[in-house]
């Protein structure tokens, strides 16, 4: 896993200390301060101490501040091949084409950043699960509800039983009525969801295996899972309309059924073939 210490400030937020946070915010701000300043100069910039700079690095997995500061540059290089790191959160004076340039950008990054989180080998396990159990629950509340939806569609197409329901209630019911035997997969990108925390809760109890599409940052959801793929978000000020975390969930979704149907690649083409729906179906009878 590339790690990107910018990526993981801002996934990590709400979990560091008060000090912590302090750094992490005048550094998303500007970011180049790492690239300019020793960490004495840094500390004394910031008004805190060095051991504080180290903690912090610690903190996001950097062994030193050393570490740190090269993962920085190197973050800060990518971002400037790219063309785009001129490209800030979007304001209300910004133009359609402005808008668009800058969702589109925040989307890719998004996208790129949760490439980075990839653990391979959660996915292998999760895959074999996907294959043996007797069926995949899917939970989720919002666009996460969604996220579910799409990925009870993709499975449904090379029948692969699935259960996703509307309300948490029903969810919830679905976690008491679930075994060893099934797979659960719950998406969530705070973690924090109260309603999908007391599903994983009962799943455990259950006995099912969970996997848990989630952020990278320490959650009450993350505690109570077997395996965890993470997810990037990019959404600053229009963080409640879950755009580029729904984006982020969806290509894990992809992954992961992709790597599913890849285990029998020929049966599930005849499967394919099967359950594909010619759209001049009607066009044809009328004729």
């Amino acid at each position: 896993m590339k790690r990107n210490p910018m990526v993981r400030m801002r996934e990590m937020y709400d979990s560091l200390s008060s000090s912590e946070k302090h750094i992490a915010k005048c550094l998303l701000e500007e970011p180049t301060l790492v690239t300019r300043y020793s960490i004495r100069e840094l500390a004394g910039r910031l008004h805190v101490s060095p051991a504080t700079i180290v903690r912090l690095g610690k903190s996001l997995g950097f062994d030193g501040y050393k570490e740190f500061k090269q993962a920085v540059v190197y973050s800060l290089a990518s971002y400037e091949d790219n063309g785009r790191e001129h490209l800030s959160d979007i304001s209300s004076q910004d133009s359609i084409r402005e808008i668009a340039e800058k969702v589109t950008y925040k989307n890719i990054q998004s996208l790129e950043e949760t490439l980075n989180f990839l653990n391979v080998e959660v996915i292998e396990k999760c895959v074999q699960h996907l294959i043996t159990c007797r069926q995949v629950l899917l939970f989720g509340m919002g666009a996460s509800l969604c996220v579910a939806k799409d990925a009870s569609l993709k499975f449904l197409r090379v029948n692969k039983t699935c259960f996703v329901m509307d309300d948490w209630h029903s969810q919830y019911l679905l976690a008491q009525n679930a075994t060893a035997d099934d797979f659960a997969i719950i998406f969530s990108y705070s973690g924090e969801t109260g309603e999908m925390i007391k599903c994983a809760e009962q799943l455990k109890l259950s006995g099912t295996p969970v996997l848990a599409v989630t952020r990278y940052a320490e959650s009450t959801l993350a505690g109570q899972v077997d395996y965890i793929l993470y997810t990037s978000a990019r959404e600053a000020l229009f963080r409640r309309g879950a755009s580029s975390s729904r984006i982020s969930q969806l290509n894990v979704v992809d992954i992961l059924y992709t790597a599913y149907v890849n285990t029998d690649y020929e049966a599930f083409l005849r499967r394919f073939n099967k359950t594909y729906i010619d759209k001049n179906y009607k066009r044809e009878e009328k004729e």
